[in-house]
């Protein structure tokens, strides 16, 4: 498979691109990673340093591609955190150009805007314009339980109101919903959930909950739930094995006593999960 990364990209530690393209490139695909901007090191350090790209450069490497005559090859584009609604624009412009040269590819959207206990973290007009823009022209989002409940808008307690949710979110387009993060009424102390929505049904994975919250695992979750539902053509089998593989980097990285996900040291994991844990399904 062939994939259009559009993300950040940081020289030390690993989220966008810098999260999503190694675990892509060891099970086996390409990717084409297009940075949005160079940073020393994720911000959430409270220092960095480096260049943010203007949404024209973002353009102009994209359109580079795209004269080697080799975007309609792309199966996928991918996308997450967005800075800018220009940006935004710049990747909906992208998966048009790609959809119109391969009608099979997919987009897929990790609407990076906030989680519980910290609210919303990207700059005002983000979140709607991810609600009311983007997030309608993708075929798989894959948002956290506090960003689906903004998507829907409404607040979900119990695992049919994440359902009815999600429901909400896919009648606008994406046909593909994994909410990550869940917790919800009936969550056993010390768990959390991992639902899969889709056409064909909805299923959940629960997992136990590290005493670690690193940057970067929401984007190496959309980037391998993409990558396994792609290529299995099952959302059950997708979220097995995402969700095995993003324990064992979590696991890694407590492991190894360190901020940045572990994610070299899980790459055999990475590569080859496993099934860790029960699906169970939902409807």
């Amino acid at each position: 498979m062939k994939i259009l990364s559009i993300q950040s990209s940081v020289a030390y530690g690993h989220v966008g691109n810098s999260a999503a393209t190694f675990p892509l490139q060891r099970l086996g695909h390409e990717v084409w990673p297009v940075l949005t901007v160079h940073f020393s090191n994720h911000t959430g350090y409270g220092a960095w340093r480096g260049p943010l790209l203007a949404p024209s450069d973002v353009a102009d490497v994209i359109t580079g591609i795209e004269e080697r005559g080799v975007l309609g090859e792309a199966d996928a584009v991918l996308s997450g955190y967005l800075g800018d609604p220009a940006v935004g624009q710049v990747v909906l412009d992208a998966v048009a150009r790609v959809k119109a040269a391969n009608p099979a590819a997919v987009y897929c959207c990790d609407p990076v805007m906030g989680d519980v206990g910290r609210g919303m973290f990207v700059r005002p007009g983000i979140p709607e314009f991810m609600r009311d823009t983007v997030v309608p022209a993708a075929d798989v989002v894959t948002p956290n339980h506090f960003e689906l409940d903004f998507l829907a808008g409404t607040t979900t307690r119990t695992l049919d109101e994440v359902l009815a949710a999600v429901d909400v979110v896919r009648a606008r387009g994406p046909r593909d919903v994994l909410v990550t993060s869940v917790v919800h009424d009936e969550t056993a102390e010390g768990t959390l959930d991992v639902v899969a929505v889709s056409d064909a049904g909805a299923w959940a994975v629960t997992t136990p909950l590290l005493p670690i919250a690193p940057n970067g695992c929401g984007d190496v979750t959309a980037a391998l739930y993409l990558a396994h539902l792609r290529t299995t053509g099952s959302p059950e089998r997708a979220l097995s094995l995402t969700t095995s593989a993003v324990f064992a980097v979590l696991e890694a990285t407590v492991a190894a006593g360190t901020r940045e996900i572990a994610l070299v040291a899980a790459q055999d994991a990475i590569a080859d999960p496993g099934d860790r844990f029960a699906v169970r399904r939902l409807r």
